[in-house]
């Protein structure tokens, strides 16, 4: 049961974005340019950086979430997504995803805990500085996601067809206008 009075019927975030909606369009805004809008990183691979730091934080919820996303721009390959939240550098992606996510742990730990070495060796396997600038703020944001709702003890659902069944329209039309679909802001 959550520590205050929720929607029943919204696990998660979409719970406490419904209760508090005048949060919900910003949070959504960022959470959109980082892992919705167009870039060098595919949104497949950014929505794994969130997942693989959800699943760092043990946050159930936002890594069943992001992961049913991440494999819907993956081509289903939800296997792939369980292999990077159990050990990224032996999943089946790029050197250069490796890398960073070895960054986005870092930064799960501690902003601190990421060296110029960590930083140098992205660089080698092609990433951008704003690649390593983005995975650095989704680790951020994901952080803080995870701790908004696990600290106020949000319900999650523990059928996975649930999170799939979710993932499909927010893989396609992205977080704004899932948020929209919800919660009513002034």
């Amino acid at each position: 049961m959550a520590h205050i009075k929720l929607d029943e019927k919204l696990p998660g975030i979409r719970g406490l974005f419904a209760f508090r909606p005048e949060t919900a369009l910003p949070m959504s805004e960022l959470v959109e340019v980082l892992l919705h809008t167009p870039g060098t990183l595919s949104m497949g691979e950014r929505e794994l950086i969130a997942t693989y730091v959800s699943a760092q934080n043990d946050c159930f919820y936002c890594q069943s979430a992001h992961g049913a996303i991440a494999a819907i721009h993956l081509d289903g390959d939800e296997d792939l997504v369980r292999q990077v939240k159990q050990n990224f550098e032996q999943a089946n992606v790029s050197n250069r995803l490796k890398s960073l996510l070895a960054i986005a742990g870092k930064v799960q730990q501690s902003g601190r805990k990421v060296t110029a070495e960590d930083v140098e060796r992205a660089r080698k396997e092609g990433a951008t500085d704003q690649e390593i600038h983005d995975t650095v703020l989704i680790a951020a944001v994901f952080c803080m996601c995870n701790r908004y709702v696990d600290g106020l003890a949000t319900w999650a659902p523990q059928d996975a067809d649930a999170y799939r069944q979710r993932a499909a329209p927010v893989a396609r039309d992205g977080y704004i206008k899932a948020v929209q679909a919800y919660v009513k802001t002034a």
